[in-house]
């Protein structure tokens, strides 16, 4: 196969995920979009006549986010037309798994230059949408499947894991984001968004609480034991029903709130692939290639347990080892699944997520997967390293992986 070669990658700010409070909400999500691939243009100087496809991910394909975002937004960014686009969804692994697909066109050697991205707007209503597995009683009795942060609970309470490690686990991402925005850690990638008029909507991610403690998040109340009592229709099981189908005994313990859950927030990322003939042809500079990409799937049940077997996975296909892994960024849905993941794989913290996570900066579904790809690629870089993993869990039990070298 072929190399699939990275560009360049870049992301926008992340906005709040909240009508009338968001800096970015009052935006089309085309036009988020359409901002990180202008800007793949300006700084790299292609010719998108070139772009063979662009692959996109957005979770929540509704109202503004539907009818295939990938191509429209190359449209509403000037793109050529002959540059085609596609828009794919892996709930939250969408962004990863947008570029898993991008990348393998690429080594396949149908394609010579891709984007693959996302975009999520939050802050839009998700009319139409339905829980996983709602209105299928059939697939519910073969595999029932509840809400994410009563899964997060459910986690947390078979692996021991109390109150005081997650919100430990918080505070720490809000300081390594403090610290990582602070020193610029993030500013080679982040596009500032205008306003269709020109002015500036936002040059900074707006959801980071700097001087958040444990002590601090300790006085928030869980925010899912309502929830897990909460039935989707008349008749249906409660949230909390359908995992005691799996797991009766389990007396679920709910440690999981705001602050130490992933940020409700707007966004949109892209990275630029190229095949080895096309960086010849056009004199670009590689700045990483692919190693490989992989998803396996786990329990869909507790849905969110699947990183650490992807990873196992990824790693095993490549002959690799975790000691072969510099850096490591595993998308911090909820607090449990990145502790989970370190004690599972007995990482050193200082290698996982080291300028924090979604915690901190939020997670716009369909573009996190993205935006950690540029993340640990600027921060490779930065401290002059070579090898990154990045993973993340999504819906129905899944966790799309991606490994990268700098060259």
């Amino acid at each position: 196969m072929a190399d699939a070669f990275i560009i360049d990658a870049c992301r926008t700010p992340r906005g709040i995920g909240k009508q009338g409070k968001g800096a970015l909400a009052h935006l089309h999500p085309q036009h988020l979009a359409a901002t990180v691939l202008k800007a793949l243009v300006d700084r790299n100087g292609f010719d998108t006549a070139d772009v063979d496809d662009v692959v996109w991910g957005t979770s929540s394909q509704v109202c503004e986010q539907s009818g295939d975002l990938g191509r429209m937004a190359a449209l509403d960014a000037g793109y050529d037309v002959r540059a085609s686009g596609v828009t794919l969804d892996r709930f939250c692994g969408s962004g990863i798994t947008a570029n898993n697909f991008a990348a393998a066109m690429v080594m396949a050697g149908q394609e010579d230059l891709v984007v693959g991205g996302g975009t999520e707007m939050m802050s839009l209503p998700k009319k139409g949408l339905l829980p996983m597995g709602a209105n299928n009683p059939h697939l519910q009795d073969l595999h029932p499947q509840s809400h994410q942060g009563v899964c997060a609970d459910a986690i947390a309470t078979l692996e021991g894991i109390d109150r005081r490690a997650v919100d430990e686990h918080a505070a720490e991402s809000q300081r390594r984001a403090e610290i990582a925005i602070n020193e610029g850690r993030f500013d080679r990638s982040l596009i500032p968004v205008h306003n269709p008029d020109g002015t500036l909507a936002l040059d900074r991610d707006e959801h980071p609480r700097p001087g958040t403690t444990a002590d601090s998040l300790a006085e928030l109340a869980p925010s899912f034991p309502a929830l897990a009592d909460h039935r989707f229709d008349e008749g249906s099981p409660t949230f909390r029903e359908l995992i005691n189908q799996r797991y009766p005994d389990l007396d679920i313990a709910h440690v999981h709130h705001a602050g130490n859950s992933s940020g409700v927030v707007d966004g949109a990322a892209a990275v630029l692939y190229a095949s080895p003939a096309y960086v010849q042809a056009h004199g670009l500079t590689p700045r990483a290639r692919i190693v490989a990409c992989g998803n396996p799937g786990d329990d869909p049940t507790l849905m969110l347990n699947a990183p650490v077997p992807s990873t196992r996975k990824i790693l095993k296909r490549t002959g690799m080892t975790l000691d072969d892994i510099d850096l490591f960024e595993v998308n911090e849905a909820f607090a449990v699944v990145s502790e989970k993941y370190l004690r599972d794989l007995e990482l050193d913290r200082d290698k996982v997520n080291v300028n924090g996570g979604a915690i901190a900066l939020g997670h716009p579904i369909g573009a996190t997967g993205a935006m950690l790809i540029g993340t640990v690629l600027d921060e490779l870089e930065r401290q002059d390293k070579q090898v990154g993993l990045v993973t993340m869990c999504a819906g129905g039990g899944m966790a799309p992986a991606i490994i990268i070298e700098r060259v």
